[in-house]
C-alpha cells in the first residue's frame, strides 16, 4: 500500500481514538479521560454560537498528525529531530500537568481514577521513548509512521486528561 494511503488511514484512526477519548462516555473515565487536545476545542465549539458542531474537535489530532510530519505522505523513513524534541517537551509538560492537577483529580474524579490515568500516561510515555529509540536505529517508513501515529494517539486519547470540575 502506498505511503500516502497508510498515512491517511493512520490519521482517520486517530480521529476515532480522539472520539473514544473525548466523547465515548460523557464523563471522565479510564477509557474516556477527556484529553485537553480535544476537550478544549469541544468546549469552545459548544459554548459559542457557531455553526460548527462540537464533535468536530475529534479532527484536531488528525490535523496535527498530518501537519506535523507531512513527509509521511511521501514515505520518509527518518523521524525528524523536532519529533524527539516534541516528545521531550510533552514528557516534561505531562509530569508538570499531573503534579499541578493531582489534587483536583483526586477531589473531582477520585484517587483511583487519577492514579490509573497517571500510570497509563507513564506507560504511554515509556512506549513512545522505546519506539523513538528503535526508530532512530531502524530508519524506515513503517517505524516513522508508527512513532508519529503512537505519539498523536497518546495526545488524542490519554495525554493531559481532564482533571477537575466539569463545567
Amino acid at each position: 500500500m502506498k505511503a500516502s494511503y497508510q498515512t491517511f488511514l493512520a490519521g482517520v484512526g486517530l480521529a476515532f481514538l480522539a472520539w473514544i477519548g473525548c466523547f465515548s462516555s460523557g464523563t471522565p473515565s479510564v477509557i474516556c479521560p477527556m484529553p485537553i487536545v480535544t476537550i478544549l476545542p469541544a468546549f469552545l465549539l459548544a459554548s459559542r454560537p457557531s455553526h460548527l458542531p462540537y464533535w468536530l474537535s475529534v479532527l484536531v489530532p488528525a490535523i496535527l498528525f498530518f501537519a506535523w510530519n507531512p513527509g509521511l505522505f511521501r514515505g520518509n523513513s527518518r523521524v525528524p529531530q523536532r519529533s524527539g524534541v516534541l516528545l521531550s517537551a510533552l514528557t516534561v509538560l505531562s509530569i508538570a500537568y499531573f503534579v499541578g492537577s493531582w489534587r483536583d483529580g483526586n477531589h473531582y474524579q477520585g484517587h483511583e481514577f487519577t492514579a490509573i490515568i497517571c500510570v497509563v500516561n507513564i506507560v504511554w510515555i515509556v512506549i513512545l521513548w522505546v519506539i523513538l529509540y528503535r526508530s532512530s536505529r531502524l530508519a524506515s517508513f513503517a517505524a516513522n509512521l508508527l512513532f508519529h501515529a503512537a505519539l498523536v494517539a497518546w495526545v488524542a486519547w490519554y495525554a493531559f486528561p481532564y482533571l477537575g470540575e466539569l463545567p
